[in-house]
């Protein structure tokens, strides 16, 4: 569960808006390259095989000018500063044999390097705005899954279809519904993953600058990408496109479903409410979803009238524990049975 969404969540709806159309628009003028293009040119490097060249966006340019820019709300303070050290790099290109500044950054000078390029922009950020990004908001990783798992692991990873494999599904905090597939549209600083397999495993990843609305009413996903297929440039996939399979995201906005066998800061944090509610031992507090959990959940649910006992933190019991909590922090007093 989120940390700060215990007592209250909000979801931020994308709505259009002429006013933040124009300023963006100026913004990207200034930082644009002179050809002007929002879309990639050329195919996916061969890396990625035949199926990673159907990811590019195929729409006449005529219709990007005709888009609208959705407002995404309130963003962390740190998003602008990465966007505009990852704008400053379009145009840089791969030397001989792969060789990227960004790889050898990462401690391979000639790896496939779309995961280095966001890593090395995030550590410019680090180190001239005195942040602490990298590995605490962002992942510095090489490598097929690691930082989609290290997004889950840590509650920030929203699945594009709603429904995180060996969780469960998906929702925003604060909402009564779960997401539906293409529900979350990705925010600004955002890390969009894309797979090229049924089994989902990530093949390339891109940093969301904004996103619009075409003249279809479909959004498309604006991005800052590197090693497509041999340069840092600027790209554009609609949300819709079926090789998009999630959403790093640098702000705790979603709830998963937890259930047995699960690992990471969203268990630990669920353990937390459930101890602070006299539901589970503190030495059960491991952040990890083992058989004192469950029945901690599942003596939870019990005090849930109409609610079926399953031992799984769905949204109904997260958001009831939630609730919960609020009140027992506003002075209520409530009696609960210790699961040792």
């Amino acid at each position: 569960m989120g940390q700060e969404m215990w007592s209250k969540g909000t979801r931020r709806q994308a709505r259009r808006t002429d006013r933040l159309f124009l300023l963006l628009l100026c913004a990207l003028m200034a930082v644009m390259p002179a050809s002007g293009q929002a879309l990639a040119e050329g195919a996916q490097e061969a890396a990625f095989g035949r199926e990673a060249a159907d990811a590019l966006l195929d729409i006449p340019q005529e219709e990007l000018l005709e888009e609208t820019i959705l407002d995404p709300g309130n963003v962390p303070e740190f998003v602008p500063w990465l966007l505009e050290v990852a704008a400053a790099e379009i145009g840089y290109k791969e030397g001989p044999r792969s060789y990227t500044k960004y790889g050898e950054w990462a401690g391979d000078p000639n790896a496939e390097w779309c995961a280095e390029f966001l890593g090395w922009c995030v550590d410019q950020v680090d180190g001239k705005y005195d942040t602490l990004l990298l590995d605490q908001v962002y992942p510095k990783y090489s490598g097929q899954n690691t930082g989609r798992d290290w997004f889950i692991a840590r509650g920030r990873f929203v699945y594009r279809k709603g429904n995180c494999p060996q969780w469960g599904y998906q929702w925003l905090w604060g909402e009564d519904q779960l997401l539906r597939k293409n529900g979350y549209i990705p925010r600004p600083g955002d890390w969009v993953f894309f797979s090229y397999n049924e089994a989902g495993d990530t093949a390339h990843v891109a940093l969301v600058e904004y996103c619009a609305l075409d003249s279809s009413g479909e959004t498309v996903i604006h991005v800052i990408e590197g090693n497509n297929p041999s340069s840092v440039q600027r790209n554009a996939y609609r949300l819709n496109n079926s090789q998009v399979l999630g959403f790093g995201i640098s702000a705790d906005l979603v709830g998963t479903t937890m259930r047995s066998g699960n690992r990471g800061d969203p268990v630990k944090r669920l353990q937390e409410g459930l101890h602070e509610m006299g539901f589970l031992g503190e030495q059960h507090i491991t952040g990890t979803f083992g058989s004192n959990t469950k029945a901690a959940v599942a003596a939870f649910q019990r005090t849930l009238k109409g609610k079926s006992v399953s031992g799984i933190a769905d949204m109904e019991t997260q958001n009831a524990l939630i609730e919960a909590l609020a009140k027992k922090e506003d002075g209520q007093p409530e009696t609960w049975l210790v699961v040792e």
